[in-house]
């Protein structure tokens, strides 16, 4: 395993040059940015910059549209669904969030259903955006099915990630995570590092446990079956059938209620996606003083914290606060990049004419 740390600063105009280069605006270049190093600041390398080689492929092959223009197919005072036209998914996502976070404030809840989507990022990215608001925040997202029911053998539910944030104190509590075990990208970050996946994570062709990162990935992409274990294993015994449930949900939200596809439907046609995200903003004012309730809730994850430790263990974290610590730390002694990943942002730099020794130290070596 071998890693280079790069200065945030730099890596930060190194993704948005490379996206202007792809024709987005400004604004939408400096959301896209936002978005994958803010999974790169929490820590979450499986979304951070090592996705860049997956948004230079797709953009390049049509699957995203750089001028797409989505328009929303229904609306209510409090709901909206919109076709995303194959936009970047992190931009439409940061508008439907957006729009869901202005009807909360107008009518005390926003919802806002997307289809026709493209990859989005990290799903907490969003949910905390309703957080900054003082608002609950929401997110759901199917993805291409790589998720296996259990007692399955076929890939029918993507990760199918879910994400709450609600303002606290003294850091937001903010949850972020998939309904099964683990979500692609940690598939790729070991196959990049030559590791073996660990027990309980993905199944073979015929449905039996495989730690080869290689083999899963293969699969996966030619569909020939197998794929990652819902969250709890792929079976009932450590509660399988909870991250199974979990991602059915997420597809109901997300799929069905935006008149989109489910993950099983996803990616089967070439040039597109069709992924599909679903946002909630609440104004929690609906139930009480904000101030008190805001309250109650940072003293139930002090009182969290606080409580008892396990041997030989020191502390108790609430969700987020892995995350703002590392965002913290990171901005300050750079992020952490796989030198396989810096070959794929040289490879990417090399095609869109830029140089990446024009944005990095000297020292550090793109081979």
């Amino acid at each position: 395993m071998s890693y280079k740390t790069l200065p945030y600063d730099r890596l930060y105009r190194f993704c948005l040059d490379v996206f202007a280069q792809y024709g987005f605006s400004a604004v939408d270049c400096e959301t896209i940015t936002d978005v994958l190093l803010c999974a790169d600041l929490f820590g979450i390398e499986s979304h951070g910059v090592q996705r860049l080689i997956r948004y230079h492929n797709e953009i390049n092959s049509g699957v995203v549209n750089r001028s797409a223009a989505p328009r929303i197919i229904s609306e209510t005072p409090v709901s909206a669904v919109i076709d995303a036209d194959k936009a970047m998914g992190q931009v439409i996502s940061r508008r439907a969030m957006e729009t869901a976070i202005t009807k909360a404030k107008a009518s005390g809840i926003g919802m806002v259903a997307v289809r026709n989507s493209n990859h989005y990022g990290i799903a907490g990215y969003y949910a905390d955006m309703a957080s900054r608001e003082d608002l609950l925040g929401l997110c759901m997202t199917n993805t291409e099915a790589i998720g296996v029911p259990i007692y399955g053998k076929r890939a029918m539910l993507g990760t199918n990630p879910i994400a709450l944030a609600f303002p606290a104190e003294p850091a937001p509590f903010l949850y972020d995570a998939a309904t099964t075990v683990v979500p692609r990208g940690k598939l790729e970050v070991y196959h990049k590092n030559e590791k073996p996946l660990p027990d309980g994570w993905a199944v073979d062709v015929q449905g039996r446990g495989s730690n080869d990162a290689d083999e899963i990935i293969k699969n996966l992409i030619v569909k020939a079956g197998g794929g990652i274990a819902p969250l709890g294993g792929s079976s009932e015994l450590y509660g399988g059938h909870k991250g199974y449930g979990l991602g059915i949900i997420v597809d109901l939200f997300c799929g069905v209620l935006s008149g989109g596809k489910t993950s099983n439907h996803l990616n089967l046609e070439p040039g597109r996606t069709d992924i599909t995200h679903f946002f909630l903003a609440i104004d929690y004012a609906l139930f009480g003083e904000k101030s008190v309730i805001r309250e109650s809730f940072s003293t139930f994850l002090r009182e969290l914290r606080e409580s008892p430790k396990a041997d030989g263990q020191t502390r108790i974290y609430t969700h987020g606060e892995k995350e703002y610590e590392s965002r913290a730390e990171k901005r300050a002694s750079g992020i952490p990049v796989n030198v396989k990943t810096l070959r794929e942002m040289q490879e990417i730099a090399a095609a869109l004419s830029l140089r990446c020794e024009d944005y990095f130290p000297p020292d550090i070596e793109f081979k």
